[in-house]
């Protein structure tokens, strides 16, 4: 299947250049005619421009004109501010236009009989206003009845009509070679489509046949890939139904060790401490020497059974089966902050879990507590046990805060099983838990397990009932309002 895939995909290789070949003379025809057009539209826009110029000299002719008239028939000086004006502007257009036809001979003898003209006839305006002001009415006035401004003003006319005439072919000419340059493209881009959709059935023909060798392939793949996954799925039930097994085999193993330690040990120890009390009573004027080995037997039994009592909770505490979880955290918060020396907060409510649960939930706290005595060098903890909704359902939310160190979470060390274990644990019994750190920032540890349908029974043992309350290191619990701790969000 590979080969005769890679045979396929050789054999359509070369329409791939052929595309590419496509593209680029479509898209050169297309820059050159954007180019050329682009040129021709600026030179159209300069010659419109240009034509404007042309009857911007006669209009302004004909403004001075009308200056020069106002004046002479009113005597008001104002009508010589458009005189001069329109004056002044005659001069600047021709100017612009001596450069705008300067490659022009043909327009040059036209623009320059146009100077000319237009030069006259400002110099006949000039001399009527003259004579005005001079006093000489009879005078100007015998200029003004002559023809010499009407011709004038015919030849300024007929002239710019020659440059707008000559502009105007122009202008054709442009219009003619865009629309030339426009069928020129128009036709090679049709031509180069034509030859775009042929390559382009050529592909895709090859296409389809190369389509269906790599759908065949990737079916023989899904096929592969949900046998391999239904697989794993079987091996992880199994692992997971062998792991809960495990789990369950360890507490009902500490459990039975907790039993034994309590019933043999404890009445061994039991035995030897009231044999001492039996000895102490019937010795006769016992020395001093033998009253102090009395003494010493009896510390030591004592401390034996204190031993024998720490293994025996931590094995299977006892207090979460007579007192309730709540009691049972109480005193492991108790006991820890007198060993570790830190101040703990709690603030325990009574929840509803089943046996298993309420061992999760112990064991959570415990690993919680051990974990940051050993690996954070925390001041100050938070323990909080609580209901709660999560995924709108009524949830049983136990959370554990430090203001210690921090890690980072996403890093996970090979020797670092704790926090995997207590994730599993939660998950074993329907639960979730989300760990909240990072490096200097303190760590939160919080998880939902699901509550215990009750159906109206009476209240378990693990439903007393703790206020908010703060351990200080070497202190009992104080069920005291304490304030709301910095933990309590997690950082």
């Amino acid at each position: 299947m590979s080969v005769e895939f890679l045979r396929r995909l050789r054999r359509s290789a070369w329409t791939l250049p052929l595309a590419a070949l496509a593209a680029v003379l479509v898209v050169t025809i297309n820059e050159v005619s954007y180019a050329q057009s682009a040129q021709a539209l600026a030179r159209l826009g300069e010659r419109a421009f240009a034509r404007a110029q042309i009857q911007r000299v006669w209009r302004g002719l004909l403004d001075a004109e009308t200056g020069q008239r106002g004046y002479l028939l009113t005597g008001r000086d104002e009508y010589l501010t458009p005189y001069t004006r329109a004056a002044g502007d005659v001069e600047d257009t021709l100017a612009w236009l001596q450069g705008y036809f300067v490659d022009d001979a043909q327009a040059q003898q036209v623009l320059g009989r146009l100077r000319t003209r237009s030069e006259s006839k400002l110099s006949e305006l000039a001399t009527t206003l003259e004579l005005k002001a001079a006093g000489r009415e009879e005078a100007w006035r015998e200029v003004m009845l002559t023809d010499i401004g009407r011709e004038h003003m015919d030849s300024v006319r007929a002239l710019s009509q020659q440059l707008l005439d000559i502009e105007t072919g122009r202008v054709s000419d442009e219009r003619e070679a865009v629309a030339r340059l426009l069928r020129v493209s128009r036709l090679g881009i049709h031509l180069m489509t034509l030859a775009s959709l042929l390559g382009l059935a050529i592909f895709l023909r090859q296409t389809a046949r190369f389509d269906r060798a790599r759908e065949e392939h990737a079916r023989s793949l899904r096929a592969e890939r949900d046998r391999l996954e239904r697989e794993v799925q079987h091996r992880t039930e199994d692992l997971t139904e062998l792991a809960g097994h495990l789990q369950s085999a360890r507490e009902d193993e500490r459990s039975r060790l907790a039993r034994e330690l309590h019933d043999e040990l404890g009445a061994l120890l039991t035995a030897v401490k009231l044999d001492a009390a039996r000895l102490k009573r019937v010795m006769t004027a016992p020395s001093a020497e033998a009253l102090a080995r009395l003494e010493h037997l009896n510390q030591t039994v004592n401390q034996g059974i204190g031993l024998k009592r720490r293994i025996i909770e931590d094995l299977r505490p006892s207090s979460l089966s007579n007192l309730g979880l709540v009691s049972a955290l109480e005193i492991l918060v108790r006991e820890h902050a007198q060993r570790s020396e830190v101040q703990i907060e709690t603030d325990l409510h009574p929840v509803t879990l089943d046996e298993s649960g309420d061992i999760t939930v112990f064991r959570l706290v415990q690993e919680a507590l051990t974990n940051s005595a050993k690996h954070a060098a925390a001041r100050r903890l938070r323990v909080s046990l609580g209901k709660g909704v999560r995924g709108g359902l009524p949830v049983a939310q136990v959370r554990v805060a430090d203001d210690g160190r921090g890690f980072d979470p996403t890093l996970r060390k090979a020797a670092s099983h704790g926090l995997v274990g207590m994730r599993y644990r939660v998950e074993a019994q329907g639960g979730q838990m989300h760990v909240d750190s990072r490096p200097g920032g303190g760590t939160v540890i919080e998880a939902w397990l699901p509550l215990k349908e009750t159906g109206g029974a009476s209240p378990s043992p693990s439903s007393s009932t703790s206020p908010p309350s703060s351990v200080k290191p070497g202190a009992p619990i104080a069920h005291d309002n304490a304030p709301p701790s910095p933990m309590e969000t997690p950082s």
